[in-house]
């Protein structure tokens, strides 16, 4: 056997490992949580904006619709999680939600989580929580697919007892990623992120309807709602790098062992 194909599983976990150390180091870090928002919106519009791996507390009255706006770029999966401290003067048991909703107010499903959660009389808070589905760069127009941009959370009571409306309640809220596969690596991408526009068109002496000039407009946004680390369309790693890369290190290997077991053998011949 040649020194090169001896060598050869030496070099293969030399590269999965060297793949690896990649991979980690190309995981981005958490954002600082520089300052803790202590209020919510009560509508879209208003929606208090939170950063991923930020926590923000509220404190309402039992009835309000709470909202939050946090930002998510392509290749993550968001979850969101509510605590909600109850009143102890309740008269009976309660039903919160937590919904979300994208950067043009669709509905977006949740794929795990307790979504909708009662609390009994007798019980201090209620925790729920929504991991939506992995944000793709791009989607058919037709489609409901998560794409870059904001997404809204909207807390709010979902069933009670009428006499109970109006009791005071404090609320944390927190959004989180995770990094999806290579699954979630299609083609294309937006030319802008779905943000919460806040300022208008313009229509023309023809009655045409003009798009909106994002570089004079000196707003163009509700809020300024921060962009990922990664971007809104996502980093260039992701685990199909990695198998690919181990995928065509085993290939060379096993193409070195099969010709040094299949090469014929030469005769040497023999001296007189």
């Amino acid at each position: 056997m040649t020194q090169l194909t001896r060598r050869a599983p030496r070099l293969l976990a030399l590269a999965l490992l060297t793949a690896a150390a990649v991979l980690l180091g190309a995981a981005p870090a958490n954002a600082d949580d520089e300052s803790t928002p202590t209020e919510a919106g009560t509508a879209f519009r208003t929606a208090t904006v939170i950063d991923q791996d930020q926590t923000a507390t509220a404190a309402a009255s039992t009835g309000d619709y709470l909202y939050w706006v946090f930002p998510a770029g392509a290749g993550q999966i968001p979850t969101a999680e509510a605590t909600v401290t109850l009143p102890e003067t309740r008269t009976g048991p309660v039903t919160w939600r937590l919904d979300l909703y994208d950067g043009l107010r669709r509905y977006q499903s949740c794929t795990s989580g307790q979504q909708s959660a009662t609390a009994d009389e007798d019980e201090a808070t209620v925790t729920l929580d929504c991991a939506l589905r992995p944000v793709l760069p791009y989607a058919d127009p037709w489609a409901n697919t998560p794409l870059p941009g904001a997404y809204y959370l909207r807390l709010s009571v979902a069933d009670l007892p009428e006499r109970d409306l109006g009791l005071p309640v404090s609320v944390t809220v927190t959004v989180s990623t995770d990094e999806a596969n290579g699954s979630a690596a299609v083609g294309g991408d937006l030319t802008e992120p779905l943000l919460p526009v806040g300022a208008a068109g313009t229509v023309t002496a023809e009655g045409e309807a003009t798009a909106i000039d994002h570089e004079e407009a000196k707003s163009p946004y509700l809020a300024a709602v921060p962009e990922p680390s990664d971007g809104w369309n996502g980093g260039w790693w992701n685990d199909r790098w990695l198998w690919t890369t181990a995928g065509g290190i085993l290939a060379a290997a096993t193409a070195l062992t099969g010709y040094r077991l299949l090469r014929p053998t030469r005769n040497t011949p023999q001296t007189p």
